[in-house]
Order: C-alpha cells, then sequence, then structure tokens
C-alpha cells in the first residue's frame, strides 16, 4: 500500500509538472515580441506611371519585410490614370512622371516628390544609320521637325545627308508623363505629339525593336537593361546635341551606361526636360497610420533604393520639403526622423 502511495504522489507531482511547463509554454507565447518589430496593419493601393513602378515595387517590398501587416497592390497604366485614379478615390496613391497640373491641386491632387529620372528617345539597333545618329544626336530643333511639325520623313533628314531611308515615328496612346515630359522638352503637351501611337512604356520598347527604322522614347527603366545596366536588347539610346552643334560633344556621351546616364542627370548634364521629378499623389493630406509609415520610408530609408534601381535621391532639402508636409518631424539637416 505504502509503494502504491508513493506511485500517486509522484503521478500527482509529474502531473502538476507537465501543467506547469504548458501554463509557462502558453505565457512566453502570448508575451512574445512581434519578430517583425510592427504591429501596423492596413491595405495600400496604388496605380499610375509605368516610370516609377519598379521603383515603388521595391519600395512596398522592402517595407513589407518590416511591416508584413500591410498589404500594399501595385498596378501601372500610365500617370493620366494614376492622377486620375487617386482623385476619384479609387486608390490611395497615384504615381505621376510629370508636374502636377494647378487643376489638379484645386481637385485634392497632394503630390509627394520621391525620385528623379528621364525620358530618352531610342531607336532599333539595327538601324542602317546608327553610327552616324550617334554621333550628330538629336537636337530639339530636329525633335521638333520629327514630332511636332512631321516635316522629318527620312532618317537622312534627321541627320542632315542626303538619300530617302524612311523615318517611322512613335509615340503613346495613353496618357502619361513619359509623352508629357518629352513633349516639354519641346515646349510642347502630349496631344501635339504625332506618331504610330502605342500603349505604355513595355509596348513602345517592343515597338522599336521590332521595327529596324523606327524612332521612339522611353523611360531609363525601359530603355536600360537592370542587369547589365546597358541599353535594352535591340535599342540604341540617341544622344541629345543640347548644345544645337550638330554633333555629340565630349561633354555629351554619358548614354553607353544606365549608370553614367543617371550620373549626368544628377549634375545636370542631361537637360530637364526631359528629365523630370516622380510623384507619389494622393488625394488630400493622408492620415492614414500604413500610409503615412510607407510614404515616410520612401523618403528616408527607402531613399537608399533609387540609386541601384536606375533612379536618382532627391536632394535632404527636397525630402525634409516633404516629411514636413506630412506632418513627419525631421532633424532638419538629414532625412532622419525624429
Amino acid at each position: 500500500m505504502k509503494h502504491i502511495r508513493m506511485i500517486k504522489v509522484y503521478l500527482t507531482c509529474f502531473v502538476t509538472f507537465i501543467f506547469f511547463l504548458i501554463f509557462i509554454s502558453c505565457s512566453l507565447v502570448a508575451t512574445r515580441p512581434n519578430v517583425s518589430g510592427s504591429d501596423l496593419e492596413g491595405e495600400i493601393s496604388i496605380s499610375g506611371a509605368f516610370a516609377l513602378y519598379p521603383l515603388a515595387v521595391k519600395w512596398a517590398d522592402e517595407f513589407k519585410k518590416e511591416n508584413p501587416g500591410v498589404k500594399i497592390d501595385i498596378s501601372a497604366g500610365g500617370a493620366g490614370k494614376g492622377m486620375t485614379d487617386v482623385l476619384s478615390n479609387m486608390v490611395d496613391i497615384g504615381m505621376v512622371s510629370r508636374e502636377v497640373y494647378a487643376s489638379e491641386i484645386e481637385k485634392g491632387a497632394f503630390p509627394v516628390g520621391v525620385a528623379i529620372d528621364a525620358v530618352v528617345p531610342v531607336i532599333n539597333a539595327k538601324n542602317p544609320l546608327a553610327r552616324k545618329l550617334m554621333h550628330t544626336g538629336l537636337s530639339v530643333e530636329t525633335a521638333r521637325r520629327i514630332w511636332i511639325n512631321e516635316s522629318c520623313k527620312t532618317w537622312e533628314q534627321v541627320i542632315g545627308s542626303k538619300g530617302n531611308t524612311p523615318l517611322r515615328v512613335y509615340t503613346r496612346s495613353d496618357a502619361c508623363g513619359a509623352a508629357e515630359t518629352f513633349a516639354a522638352w519641346m515646349g510642347k503637351k502630349q496631344e501635339d505629339l504625332g506618331g504610330t501611337a502605342v500603349f505604355g512604356d513595355p509596348g513602345l520598347a517592343m515597338a522599336v525593336q521590332k521595327d529596324m527604322l523606327a524612332l521612339g522614347f522611353n523611360n531609363l527603366s525601359y530603355a536600360y537593361d537592370e542587369k547589365t545596366r546597358k541599353p535594352n536588347k535591340g535599342l540604341l539610346i540617341i544622344p541629345l546635341d543640347v548644345d544645337g552643334d550638330g554633333k555629340v560633344s565630349h561633354n555629351e556621351q554619358f548614354y553607353k551606361t544606365k549608370d553614367k546616364l543617371i550620373k549626368a542627370i544628377a549634375e545636370n548634364k542631361y537637360p530637364s526636360p526631359p528629365a523630370r521629378e516622380l510623384y507619389m499623389v494622393l488625394k488630400g493630406k493622408p492620415n492614414n497610420p500604413a500610409l503615412i509609415a510607407f510614404l515616410t520610408y520612401i523618403l528616408t530609408r527607402g531613399q537608399e533604393h533609387n540609386i541601384p534601381m536606375g533612379y536618382i535621391r532627391l536632394s535632404d532639402d527636397s525630402l525634409n520639403q516633404s516629411l514636413s508636409k506630412l506632418g513627419v518631424k525631421t532633424n532638419k539637416t538629414s532625412t532622419a526622423v525624429e
């Protein structure tokens, strides 16, 4: 009997110990901190400019690593669509790759500058006059004769020689920042541009790649390969003859790689337009915590992704101004958030 009582005591102690372990484990699980370091939750919808799409996706991916409770949906469809969507409350953010118009501000557009990039003229890599084009470049006067007056009908007229090689000009069919900015370089609007209209940056790049005699324009992200940093297969970038002297001088030769062109844009060697600032546009000042946190990330640590992704970082002054618009305090000498 004594032996049986001892066994019962041991069993009781063992069961009690097991329950104790279960209780401690549950307590640890209940009090374990969020491994992401953030309790932020919410949904953010974004649409708009093809130009900003690759960088926006990168920002979203990095932000969600720290804030897994925030869902971000991004779609590209052109700057015009982004602006229309945000002003009609279809999305939280419209990606816009052109200046925001006063009429849009009056309707509630709240632009936040986030990066700088550029639009470049592109030709097919097999263009029979490619070598001469690389030497003469494209001046703004010649560009007007091609896209605005449509008086240039041959490639020889573009480079100033004799011949009758047909020139096939392309533009964008969708309301977009690339076409608006490229037209602004010529002192015009997108609707003034002539040529065969194609939807989207990828579509225009593909049209030029398929047509040996084509001339078009693309955002940097679609003109250059992200991995090689060289022009995409089948494309060449025509240098701009900025000073209009009929040739590409030594200080105008920076198109061989994406990184060289980015450096030239940052040093103001490439004209603006067609270099331009890119915006995340909201309808009114945001009060959604997830939205504010995402924009704050973009304007601070997110800027480290600009150059690797083929964009230019904004100046500290511009970033701090944007943060102030959002009501975020900074130390005023950098983009560090207090």
